[in-house]
């Protein structure tokens, strides 16, 4: 009867497990390669305002869930920093519109080269000096959680000179999400 147990308790460990796989559990959400980090000299004396895209994300809407969950990724930031005796970010409104277009733009070319060829920071190069990027996280948990466990992205969140964080997310039409976090100073 023990042995039968033992038996039973691998098969149905088994089962769980490619249950789990097979129902789509394992989602195919992706965070890019490496953090995006603007150097201290890169661009320095050029002003670079894309002022058309930064309307453009300003008539974006973003769902409650999408705004919640943006949130909530700020809160686990902030207390993630306490944590380690760094100061807290401070949300700022001129890196959430930048969030916005990049969030927008990486639903086409998931890279931090902006589709056009620039910089990610070159949406508004007064606010942007780092960013951190992923798709098809559908939850704050999940995509902190990928960003703490990447050595790069987790520097970012973890820079101590960042004092500024803005955060958006772009839903597409089939309800997939495009994050884009980007720090300043």
């Amino acid at each position: 009867m023990k042995k039968f147990k033992s038996v039973f308790a691998v098969a149905l460990a088994m089962v769980l497990a490619l249950a789990f796989i097979g129902c789509g559990s394992m989602t195919n959400a992706v965070i890019d390669d490496q953090a995006a980090k603007r150097g201290p000299e890169e661009g320095l004396g050029e002003i670079w305002i894309d002022d058309e895209a930064i309307a453009l994300a300003g008539s974006a809407s973003s769902s409650q869930a999408c705004l919640d969950a943006c949130t909530a990724v700020f809160n686990l930031m902030n207390q993630q920093r306490a944590a380690q005796g760094l100061a807290q970010l401070v949300w700022s409104d001129q890196l959430t519109q930048a969030a916005q277009v990049r969030a927008n733009e990486i639903t086409t070319s998931f890279s931090h080269t902006r589709p056009n060829g620039s910089a990610f920071w070159t949406v508004d190069s007064n606010v942007q000096y780092g960013e951190n990027l992923a798709k098809l996280y559908q939850s704050a948990d999940s995509v902190y959680t990928a960003w703490m466990n990447s050595p790069t992205h987790a520097a970012n969140i973890m820079d101590a000179g960042y004092k500024t964080v803005g955060i958006a997310i772009c839903q597409t039409a089939d309800g997939s999400w495009y994050w884009a976090q980007e720090f300043g100073y």
